[in-house]
């Protein structure tokens, strides 16, 4: 956990709140999230530690510096998620849930959905690893962490999201049999962001396929490795796995 990292300075009351709730939801992700799976039974059951970190949000105070603007919103985002299924568990998708991504919540004196968080929030610091870092409740995403974001490990945290993207099948799979690099839907949602991060890289492919060839590149075996160096693969974009992120229901 990151509590040694929360409570620093001298802060006002409001802002003691507000770290508290921080370090309970902390708390929360060390106990209920394992490899990016929730125990969503049992976080419902237990749910007082989550709702109090998502109710402080509502007057919560956006920090100054970028990296923890940055951690902020996806702190905010993950939290709402995980309170959205909670809300209607058991389900087997976000998807099942009316307006998952389009109700709006009070956080930081705003009314803001999922999808603001993302399409517009997230959009503006222009770093497109943040996509990789948003739960969204499913199989498919980056993985959820069990820790919180904090601007102080932001950098770190993010380079451990693409890197373990590289490592995951349903983010990046290379297919060396069939000559192929299949990619997560993600990349096509954030094709603008990507291809602008590889705008500037060297290359014959184009910019979000080089995003995904760096993605990629970040481990695999020797044939895979032979194969991305060759150049002479084609890049395919898997549909998106929806699948509650539900340790109960984990496939093995």
């Amino acid at each position: 956990m990151l509590l040694s990292m929360i409570f620093v300075g001298s802060p006002s009351a409001q802002d003691q709140d507000e770290r508290t709730a921080l370090a309970i939801f902390d708390q929360v992700l060390d106990t209920r999230v394992r490899d990016g799976f929730v125990y969503y039974r049992a976080l419902k059951a237990e749910r007082s530690g989550l709702d109090r970190f998502v109710a402080s949000l509502a007057d919560a105070e956006v920090p100054s510096g970028r990296d923890e603007q940055i951690a902020f919103w996806l702190n905010a985002y993950n939290a709402v998620v995980m309170q959205t299924v909670i809300n209607h568990y058991p389900t087997r998708s976000m998807q099942q849930i009316p307006g998952a991504f389009l109700r709006t919540h009070p956080v930081a004196r705003r009314s803001v959905s999922l999808d603001q968080i993302e399409q517009t929030i997230l959009t503006g610091f222009k770093d497109p690893r943040v996509f990789f870092a948003l739960g969204r409740g499913a199989v498919g995403s980056g993985r959820l962490r069990s820790e919180i974001y904090t601007g102080d490990s932001l950098e770190r945290q993010l380079r451990e999201q693409i890197e373990e993207c590289g490592g995951r099948d349903v983010c990046i799979r290379v297919n060396s049999a069939l000559n192929r690099v299949q990619a997560s839907q993600i990349f096509q949602w954030r094709r603008r962001e990507l291809s602008e991060a590889f705008t500037a890289t060297a290359g014959r492919r184009p910019p979000l396929e080089r995003a995904v060839v760096a993605y990629a590149g970040r481990r695999h075996v020797d044939a895979e490795r032979d194969m991305l160096a060759r150049d002479r693969f084609k890049v395919e974009y898997v549909p998106f796995d929806w699948t509650l992120n539900d340790l109960a229901t984990r496939r093995r």
